[in-house]
């Protein structure tokens, strides 16, 4: 599932650092368990990248549950508790508006996985080490 909505040149450094500081404090909040859910204190959740809307509205958070935990608990359970971590990011942004928040899966590990398992296969190598001689 591609997630191209934009690319980071359309994209103005504004949004860009907003995203990342929004990153920042989804990813500081998960790591210190304040969201005071069981699911999200058991489990370690990367929060991989956070895409904004040019008018810093919504921001889309790509996150990737570690160490094979169950992804729809942890989906489910970020999903529920959204009001509070829109509101401490709001708070600690200190914009106009607080960005509304939607946690999607980052299905990008996902993706370089099944190319690296591509590009393992033996009939690809065969074919890419002929192209060095």
């Amino acid at each position: 599932m591609a997630r191209n909505d934009s690319t980071p040149e359309q994209q103005s450094v504004r949004v860009l650092k907003v995203g990342e500081r929004v990153r920042h404090i989804l990813s500081e909040l998960l790591a210190r368990g304040e969201a005071h859910d069981d699911v999200l204190s058991a489990s370690n959740i990367a929060v991989t990248e956070v895409r904004m809307t040019p008018d810093l509205r919504n921001a889309k958070a790509y996150v990737k549950p570690l160490l094979g935990e169950d992804e729809g608990q942890v989906l489910k359970a970020l999903r529920t508790n959204t009001a509070f971590f829109q509101k401490e990011v709001a708070q600690r942004l200190g914009l106009k508006f607080a960005p509304r928040l939607n946690f999607q899966p980052d299905e990008s590990f996902d993706e370089a996985s099944r190319i690296e398992k591509l590009l393992s296969d033996p009939k690809v190598a065969r074919d890419l080490d002929d192209t060095d001689d």
